[in-house]
């Protein structure tokens, strides 16, 4: 039984069908994917069954990571912060660091680059590749997975100057998009279905999380999952916490998570946490390898409540995660975690941590309204956000590439 079998169990005979059809043009045709890390990061959890998926249809795709010195990454952390609105500060120095490793990353992959029909380079860490690429005779398209609606000018105008060359530029929101000379697609991420990280698990391993991390079943039990970013507030979680606590004595918090290669500042902000949750039992402060999928699963499966407090988001994989497995999710009012948490439907969207610890309370004792939210997650993220549609989105984009400016394209 092949992959795409597997999926039309989950999302319909009539979804396989659409994407063989819009496959069926870019048989043969070489992709190559370019990021700055296999492991960490909802970027590499994507291409990890993206690029299988389009392989099967036929295509050949591929993927490749560049690799820096960790000045390389102090400089991209803070592309990544300016993006989401930080002031930050760009000496010469980096930046010629960044453009140098581009370079180097570009000579070393150069021929597969240059002989490739689709290239795909996500977010700031490789953009300066293609300025490298002189000779190249294919599409190049550019995935921006950052909230980039407010971006420090001085910053973007830097990137810019490396992203207008591209063909094409993709983008989770449209809020998010900045004014390019070249078409702007708007492809939300999503989540696989048969990963070990979102499939289902039998009552007795969801229950092991609880004795493995001294978790009482019998008390209520929030978490966020997420790397350790000051974007993702987890400190502000804690703060959450402590306003239910007062209401709810025997409330719980996990904050589970670990980082990515590319992320320079996790450490710095897992010991804000750290210090942030004290000496309370009842914070649990969870520094989980990459590969740690399961444990992720049980955990959210575990969970009374799931929050993701980010005050940036460019999607947050983590809130359809906790969705698909029938959890209200409480969430940051931003970026894609606005196109997901529908309020009062299927979750609740809060700026503050007084208003997520309302929410929380407001849950806590209306379970009937847990479970219908969750209920309703679950079926909004089958219908939008599993990974057959991000699939979609992406052949779509390479076929309209392929056809260029015809008034009309015919998919046999």
């Amino acid at each position: 039984m092949s992959l795409l079998d597997d999926y039309a169990k989950i999302t319909g005979e009539a979804v396989i069908g659409h994407l063989k059809q819009l496959a069926a043009p870019l048989k043969g045709m070489k992709i190559v994917h370019v990021n700055s890390t296999r492991v960490g990061g909802g970027v590499a959890e994507i291409l990890t069954k993206l690029i299988p998926l389009q392989r099967e249809l036929g295509i050949d795709s591929s993927w490749e990571i560049i690799t820096g010195e960790a000045d390389f990454y102090q400089c991209t952390k803070r592309f990544h912060n300016a993006l989401q609105g930080s002031q930050v500060s760009l000496p010469d120095s980096l930046l010629k660091v960044y453009e140098d490793t581009n370079a180097k990353c570009a000579e070393e992959l150069r021929s597969k680059l240059e002989e490739a029909d689709f290239v795909f380079i996500h977010d700031p860490q490789p953009a300066a590749i293609l300025k490298n690429c002189p000779n190249r005779k294919g599409k190049w398209v550019w995935r921006c997975h950052i909230d980039g609606s407010h971006p420090y000018r001085p910053v973007w105008k830097y990137l810019k100057n490396y992203v207008v060359d591209y063909d094409a530029s993709i983008f989770s929101l449209a809020v998010f998009s900045q004014v390019l000379p070249h078409p702007q697609f708007l492809i939300p991420p999503s989540i696989d279905p048969l990963t070990e990280k979102n499939i289902h698990l039998s009552k007795k391993e969801v229950k092991k999380v609880y004795s493995r991390f001294n978790i009482d079943p019998h008390k209520p039990f929030i978490l966020q999952v997420s790397r350790f970013d000051k974007f993702k507030d987890p400190v502000g979680v804690i703060r959450a916490y402590r306003f239910t606590k007062k209401f709810i004595p025997d409330i719980q918090l996990a904050l589970a998570g670990g980082s990515a290669s590319d992320d320079p500042e996790g450490e710095i902000m897992l010991n804000e946490v750290r210090n942030a949750a004290a000496d309370d039992p009842n914070i649990h402060v969870l520094l989980l390898p990459p590969d740690a999928h399961r444990t992720i699963n049980a955990l959210q499966r575990a969970s009374d409540i799931v929050l993701q407090k980010s005050i940036r988001e460019g999607f947050g994989l983590t809130v359809t995660e906790a969705m698909w497995k029938g959890k209200a999710v409480i969430g940051g009012d931003t970026g894609g975690i606005r196109l997901q948490v529908i309020n009062h439907h299927t979750g609740f969207l809060v700026s503050t941590p007084e208003g997520a610890a309302l929410r929380i309370r407001y849950l806590l004792h209306h379970r009937d309204k847990l479970f219908e939210m969750g209920q309703k997650a679950k079926e909004f993220v089958r219908e939008n956000f599993l990974i057959t549609r991000l699939l979609r989105g992406h052949l779509t984009l390479l076929v309209g590439l392929l056809h260029g400016t015809e008034d009309r394209i015919e998919l046999n």
